[in-house]
């Protein structure tokens, strides 16, 4: 009897996460912990934990590993690894040590293995890092990540609710990385496309972090599994509401084309259905709808800060050669509703 080849790629990335109702439904029954010193723990939904340790000092911690989303280890590695250390540029946080995730499968060539953690292990010192040590265990398929620890001044930390009405909504990478994926794994997508999307999910959040926090945000998040849509709900958590103009969205340009042959993904309509009746579309296209819905795999950060700062803000993201864009505002009116229009 012939054993089946093991497939490298089979679709990974954030669309392998759990969708947002099925993880709230197992946190919720979880007994809660206090501590002082805990300024950041999972009932808060936010990027990272974080953990006064000194009044000068805090340790923000994340982790984060899924299968792969591409056929070339070296960038899957690159991808893993730069999604992973994102939740630490989310928090206001400097990068400090990192710790390997591995799944891979015995009977694979090793050498993939030493492409994927060489990748990662280049994004690691990147972010001025140190890659510090890790984990391995036999498993079906490959997946690789990190285990992230930061620090932050426990008076600096940026939490992803705490936006604040007529705030300006920035957005500082490109979406409809998870559709083109999908595209590709079909063999329908276009080198264009696919080069896009590699380069938005390899390049670190660290970036744009830098560049905005002279600008005094309010709240930061950065766009994964969830969507653009998931994330904000997440920020305004039911006290704020949200306009938001899709044609304001930065964007991969083939990704609606893909959007409406239908190459999408589960985990947006696990997405969609997460938010039924906390978002109001005005006459939206459907592909865009999809795109807003779509999971994003090393996605750019969402940040809310005040209006007055929002254009020079913008201009020290684009200085950087980022796809970015303001994307909308946060509201006083119909808090917990995302308002969807041109």
């Amino acid at each position: 009897m012939n054993e089946q080849p093991i497939v490298f790629c089979k679709g990974g990335g954030c669309t392998a996460k759990l969708g947002p109702g099925a993880l709230a439904h197992v946190l919720d029954k979880l007994p809660p912990f206090t501590d002082p010193n805990l300024l950041v723990g999972f009932d808060h939904s936010d990027d990272a934990a974080v953990y006064k340790l000194t009044d000068d000092i805090a340790m923000v911690q994340t982790l984060d590993f899924f299968p792969p989303m591409v056929e070339d280890p070296y960038i899957f590695g690159q991808i893993a690894a730069a999604n992973a250390l994102s939740d630490i540029y989310a928090m206001g946080g400097t990068v400090k040590t990192a710790l390997n995730i591995v799944c891979f499968p015995e009977k694979m060539d090793l050498n993939i293995l030493g492409r994927i953690l060489q990748g990662g292990a280049e994004k690691v010192r990147e972010a001025g890092g140190v890659l510090a040590g890790g984990h391995s265990i036999a498993d079906s398929d490959v997946k690789y990540g990190l285990s992230v620890t930061g620090i932050i001044h426990p008076d600096k930390v940026l939490e992803n609710n705490a936006c604040c009405p007529d705030d300006v909504l920035i957005l500082t990478k490109p979406l409809g990385v998870g559709i083109v994926c999908t595209a590709d794994r079909v063999g329908q997508a276009s080198e264009e496309a696919m080069a896009a999307a590699i380069a938005s999910m390899t390049t670190l959040n660290k970036y744009a972090a830098e560049a905005l926090a002279p600008f005094a945000p309010h709240a930061c998040t950065d766009v994964t599994g969830f969507g653009l849509l998931g994330h904000l709900n997440e920020m305004l958590a039911g006290r704020c509401g949200a306009l938001v103009h899709w044609k304001a969205l930065p964007r991969i340009p083939e990704a609606l084309d893909y959007a409406d042959e239908f190459l999408l993904t589960a985990a947006a309509q696990r997405n969609r259905n997460h938010l039924e009746g906390k978002v109001e579309f005005q006459n939206i296209p459907f592909a865009a709808e999809e795109l807003l819905f779509d999971p994003q795999t090393s996605g750019g950060l969402l940040v809310s800060l005040p209006a007055d700062r929002a254009d020079e803000a913008l201009a020290a993201v684009q200085a950087l050669g980022l796809g970015c864009g303001i994307i909308g505002r946060v509201t006083r009116e119909h808090p917990g509703i995302i308002c969807v229009t041109e």
